[in-house]
């Protein structure tokens, strides 16, 4: 249905979900599961995580399923994890077809042409085409339904011999009733079994990607492995590059302030004030239920170079006033009230723009939300923490660049002062006073 018309909670999809399940629960005969479809078409059918366990000591398949259940019962015993299943099972009624080779040899035909004949009549064959009305058709051979019905039709389906003559495949062939499983798959050449793992409510995949990896530390034995397929071994290939973008971040940041400041020391009170700004992201998103999901991870780049901007406000004003003859804490007291108004109106225009996507609702608002809440809580908080921050900041790395590199002869006179700094002569003499 159009968004307009599912505006109720009971309509999402994880409500729906919940429905779905809830009507089923009585149903005992079958596993039943609802899933949301998944975002990017062709990496499987939902969201969970695509893993298989693999068997790299080429065990007996009971012994192996046991393990797999035992690691799924783990699994499922973490709270990133809403539910880890698999539908693979060892308990299928089938039948074992052994070919008595002996027999086979004595009417002179190879057990491969018993097998192929039992494979024909009862799974079915693709034999050839045909063309007719200007189509090819396929032609399967299969014996009708009422012909493999059970083990006494085997008396009524022939193999042809080697004199010519046709013998019943009851002669060469003998049906034992057994359970096993439906399907064996290999994944990098090693037995797996499939298995599914959703990512409980508050937690993002990466989240559950790590409690994976961390449960099969524990609960597999040795010899026994796993490897993630689909959408999910993308992602984990791709894990490591978050840190990666955002250290290239920080270090772009570092050398464009270092050739600002003419110092490699003093762009440290910007780059150290950043993180207490990223902290008010996280916190919102705590309190929001959000998960740190790649939208998120997109507002966190865009916050670095909204909090750098208002730390390089108040530490160019603070540098240049120290340039110009100010005490150390007076040119840092001096740029925080300065700078106070313009650094106000930046932040309150990028948080009031924000704020309807906090709100967002429709196609697209999980996103828009991730993205909204992130940048609005950490301008909010990082904006406040860095007119207190800041200053200290730069009181401290510049004291030691001075230390360091003691500063070149100052300006001291008040035409000086007013000419670099464009600062009031009221200041000016409110400084000489407190000097005096």
């Amino acid at each position: 249905k159009p968004w307009d018309e599912r505006t109720k909670k009971e309509d999402q999809v994880q409500a729906v979900i919940g429905q779905i399940y809830a009507r089923t629960a009585d149903i005992k005969d079958a596993t039943i599961f609802a899933i949301a479809p998944g975002m990017i078409p062709g990496y499987g059918m939902g969201n969970a995580l695509d893993l298989n366990v693999q068997d790299k000591l080429g065990t007996d398949v009971n012994t192996f399923f046991q393990t797999t259940q035992q690691y799924l019962g783990a699994l499922n015993q973490r709270p990133e994890i809403s539910m880890a299943y698999s539908t693979f099972d060892v308990r299928y009624p089938q039948w074992t077809v052994e070919v008595d080779a002996a027999k086979c040899k004595r009417a002179g035909i190879t057990p491969d042409a018993v097998l192929s004949t039992l494979s024909g009549y009862y799974g079915g064959q693709y034999v050839s085409n045909f063309n007719r009305f200007s189509k090819v058709y396929r032609v399967m051979i299969q014996s009708g339904p009422e012909y493999r019905m059970d083990e006494t039709s085997l008396h009524n389906t022939f193999v042809r011999m080697a004199n010519g003559e046709m013998a019943p495949l009851s002669q060469f062939v003998t049906l034992t009733r057994s359970y096993g499983a439906e399907t064996l798959s290999r994944f990098n050449m090693y037995n797996s079994i499939a298995v599914n793992a959703m990512p409980a409510e508050g937690y993002s995949t990466g989240d559950a990607i790590r409690a994976v990896k961390e449960t099969a530390e524990i609960s597999l034995p040795k010899g026994y492995g796993y490897d993630f397929g689909g959408i999910t071994r993308e992602e984990n290939q791709q894990s490591g590059t978050t840190v990666i973008i955002f250290g290239i971040c920080i270090l772009m940041i570092y050398l464009i302030l270092s050739a600002l400041y003419e110092s490699f020391i003093v762009p440290f009170a910007v780059i150290l004030a950043v993180p207490v700004g990223l902290m008010g992201t996280f916190l919102f998103a705590k309190i929001a239920g959000l998960e740190n999901n790649i939208y998120l991870q997109t507002g966190l780049i865009m916050l670095i170079g909204l909090l750098a901007k208002t730390a390089i406000l108040l530490t160019e004003y603070a540098a240049e006033r120290r340039k110009a003859g100010m005490g150390l804490i007076a040119s840092a007291v001096s740029a925080a009230k300065a700078r106070l108004r313009p650094i106000l109106m930046t932040a309150l225009t990028m948080i009031f723009g924000l704020f309807p996507l906090v709100v967002a609702t429709g196609v697209g608002a999980n996103g828009n939300r991730s993205l909204g809440t992130g940048v609005v809580g950490g301008m909010t908080i990082g904006t406040l923490a860095l007119l207190f921050i800041v200053p200290a900041l730069f009181v401290t790395f510049q004291w030691l660049q001075e230390r360091l590199r003691p500063a070149q002869s100052m300006p001291t006179k008040d035409w000086q002062i007013e000419e670099e700094m464009e600062v009031s002569k009221k200041e000016i003499e409110e400084y000489q006073s407190k000097e005096k």
